[in-house]
């Protein structure tokens, strides 16, 4: 004969919730924060060199243009003035 399988309790959600915050000390706790502002310090900042550094390599791109490149990007049609 098969073994019957005995019923599960359900678990109560709001008895077994327990925050990070509550298992950790109070400094460990402060240390993750300020790493966490210091990461995201970081990342902002890093964001800004690329785009700083893809508008200066738009604006190098622009400046060395040749003639013909930026003759082919105009707008102005030549008949219109003949």
């Amino acid at each position: 004969m098969a073994k019957k399988k005995q019923p599960t309790r359900p678990v109560k959600k709001d008895d077994d919730k327990v925050l990070l915050k509550e298992r950790l000390n109070g400094d460990l706790f402060q240390q993750l924060k300020e790493k966490q502002k210091m990461l995201l310090a970081e990342e902002q900042t890093k964001k800004e060199e690329e785009l700083a550094r893809k508008k200066e390599e738009a604006r190098l791109r622009e400046k060395n243009k040749s003639f013909e490149e930026l003759l082919n990007e105009s707008s102005l049609d030549w008949s219109k003035y003949k």
